[in-house]
């Protein structure tokens, strides 16, 4: 049998549920590194150690799922209806409550409510939110999505883009500082990441909807040739995506 046509590609992409966060679909298709704090270690480590904990956006609730151990009190929130089930099941086992909640203010928690916050890739951080339901000495934790992700992926889409100054792990730290609280680690990383077929492509832009927000097949089909035709010709398509780790700490007093 020959190799898939472009049509067959998309069409394979197009038809994959992209409900919940769960991205094994891309295995022998696409890879990205891996920032090299691990994110899922300080997760484990930080929750351990928590008497109450919120996870904001928690997607389908698979990355704080693999905590060995959870707090007595674990709160999850989440915006998106197809994800809000997944999460319920995939969080079940460690007793969490996951509220359907919108991703702007304000959070349906008290003042107070939480020594332990985190998000990862939260599609905004609502600073203000976060210090206000962190109690005195807590802490928030968060791996955000950096300046120019998938920077490549979109040009390929929308042609030559300047990088917009959202997203920089210096805006984070001034946002959070306003909001009264202090940062007490920084990290960040550029990752790159490697398609292998136009089907990962399809997949990657339906799933991670902020990459190309008005993206579907019928729409980009003569870009997605195009970059079907280059998958071909040079093996795979690069892009690089950028992470920043960053945690910050409420006062005591």
């Amino acid at each position: 049998m020959g190799a898939a046509t472009f049509e067959e590609l998309i069409a394979e992409g197009d038809a994959v549920p992209v409900a919940g966060w769960d991205f094994s679909w891309f295995t022998g298709r696409a890879t990205e590194e891996r920032p090299s704090w691990g994110y899922h270690r300080i997760l484990a480590q930080r929750m351990a150690r928590a008497r109450a904990a919120l996870d904001i956006q928690t997607g389908g609730g698979e990355v704080l799922a693999g905590i060995p151990t959870a707090p007595p009190l674990l709160a999850a929130t989440e915006s998106w209806p197809p994800n809000i089930g997944v999460a319920a099941k995939n969080l079940r086992p460690l007793g969490a409550h996951v509220v359907a909640a919108d991703d702007e203010p304000a959070l349906p928690f008290a003042d107070a409510a939480f020594d332990l916050v985190v998000s990862r890739h939260p599609v905004t951080t609502w600073w203000a939110e976060i210090a206000r339901v962190l109690r005195a000495g807590g802490t928030f934790v968060s791996q955000q999505i950096g300046a120019g992700q998938m920077h490549e992926l979109i040009e390929a889409m929308l042609g030559p883009l300047p990088i917009g100054p959202s997203r920089r792990p210096e805006t984070a730290v001034a946002q959070a500082q306003t909001a009264g609280l202090v940062v007490v680690d920084l990290r960040r990383q550029a990752l790159r990441a490697e398609f292998f077929d136009i089907a990962a492509v399809v997949y990657f832009l339906r799933k991670v909807i902020w990459t190309v927000p008005d993206f579907s097949v019928d729409a980009y089909r003569d870009r997605l040739r195009a970059l079907h035709e280059r998958i071909r010709a040079e093996g795979s398509f690069v892009a690089h995506g950028h992470r920043f780790l960053i945690e910050a700490r409420k006062p005591s007093v």
